[in-house]
């Protein structure tokens, strides 16, 4: 339906949308980049496996913070790989990276743009990068668009998850976050860029091999 009729619709039952939360600043200064800016903002794949988009998020529980790590295909807008952790140590990202890697079968070549966190910039990171023959890539600082695109699905997932309700445990928003990942982002949530079909239906259409491997 066009946005019209999803407000209209909205309107006469008394829903409201629901506005997420910018994520707060440390007040820590990131560290000098290890990989040059390679995207430059062209947020655009004409395959899958060709760039992929990392980033962590956090969100806080009565247990205390859970930390997602995700890799984003931009060809599909498909979650390639996930890790969920208490603790944001470079871990978290090589683990998601290995996620990503296992599901996709071989991605070398496959560029990784991150911002400019620790994890991102460990030796840790770098060694998987290189292990798996992937090349790294990092936005500048201060610069949230160098990374637009990856943010825009944790607002998502802001609006949808985490903002919903209050989290008693670490498990619970986890099997939450990865339900919403793989239930409805990827099979039930239609895009406009890609034609309205969801990031399984597209891949499937435009790669129906690399779909079925996944």
């Amino acid at each position: 339906m066009c946005e019209r009729t999803a407000w209209r619709i909205c309107r006469d039952n008394q829903w409201w949308s629901v506005f997420g939360k910018k994520r707060a600043k440390n007040g820590k200064r990131p560290g000098p980049p290890v990989h040059d800016d390679l995207v430059q903002r062209d947020f655009s794949a004409d395959d899958v496996n060709e760039l992929w988009l990392t980033d962590i998020t956090e969100h806080s529980t009565d247990e205390g913070k859970l930390y997602l790590c995700a890799s984003k295909d931009v060809f599909s807008g498909r979650i390639v790989g996930y890790s969920i952790s208490d603790r944001m140590k470079a871990r978290l990202a090589v683990n998601a990276l290995d996620n990503a890697v296992s599901r996709r079968g071989d991605a070398a070549g496959c560029i990784v743009h991150s911002d400019r966190g620790s994890q991102f910039r460990s030796r840790k990171f770098v060694h998987a990068l290189n292990r798996r023959h992937l090349i790294g890539s990092m936005g500048q600082v201060g610069a949230a668009g160098d990374n637009a695109a990856m943010e825009s699905f944790f607002s998502l997932l802001q609006k949808n998850v985490l903002d919903r309700k209050r989290w008693h445990t670490r498990e619970e928003l986890r099997i939450a976050i990865i339900t919403w990942i793989e239930r409805t982002y990827h099979r039930r949530r239609r895009q406009a860029r890609l034609g309205r079909l969801t990031p399984i239906e597209y891949e499937t259409i435009m790669n129906p091999a690399v779909s079925l491997a996944a």
